[in-house]
């Protein structure tokens, strides 16, 4: 399987967010490596980054993802990380997922706490809607509400996400990556 991560800016921003990409191409590594360790499935990444024009009469939104992941191919995993939120959703994460394809609000890092709160704001979403679409491919009938009751765990009980550095060990402090625990799928 190959799993193409795809980072939208607009004309505006292309100059701006180098190092969210130079983050985005680690994080593509690290989910090479927690698919196969998580659910035995080998996939191949790729990252690129779309440039979007701003339009007011058409905004740009999940139609027109679809309409994208359809032209490049549907055998394609196609994730996007976007400048804007879903309209809709069933996912509290604003994100969303479909067959072969998913797609997270991408926050972008301010300050100078750049790997932190794109592990926290981001890494993590990617983790909960990657989740979805692997279940489904293994067939879990239950695939939606097995991650968004861990989801909620996550946020509302006292469940931490996996956290690991930057040679994608597990650890307890600075985290480069955050997903949601997976050993609460079983």
């Amino acid at each position: 399987m190959l799993l193409h991560f795809i980072f939208l800016l607009t004309e505006d921003e292309k100059s701006q967010h180098c190092d969210d990409y130079i983050y985005i191409k680690k994080m593509a590594e690290f989910y090479q490596f927690w698919i196969k360790k998580n659910f035995a499935i080998d996939v191949e990444i790729n990252c690129d980054i779309l440039i979007t024009k701003k339009n007011i009469i058409q905004r740009l939104d999940i139609p027109l993802l679809m309409k994208d992941h359809f032209n490049r191919s549907e055998q394609i995993y196609h994730f996007y990380l976007c400048y804007f939120k879903p309209i809709w959703t069933d996912c509290s994460c604003d994100g969303y997922h479909a067959e072969n394809f998913g797609m997270v609000w991408w926050q972008h890092a301010k300050d100078n706490q750049h790997d932190p709160q794109l592990a926290h704001k981001n890494c993590a979403v990617v983790s909960h809607e990657l989740s979805h679409e692997l279940l489904r491919q293994q067939k879990n009938k239950h695939y939606i509400d097995i991650v968004h009751q861990i989801w909620s765990q996550h946020f509302l009980g006292d469940l931490e996400f996996q956290q690991y550095d930057e040679n994608f060990c597990i650890t307890k402090k600075n985290p480069k990556f955050l997903t949601i625990d997976t050993t609460k799928f079983i």
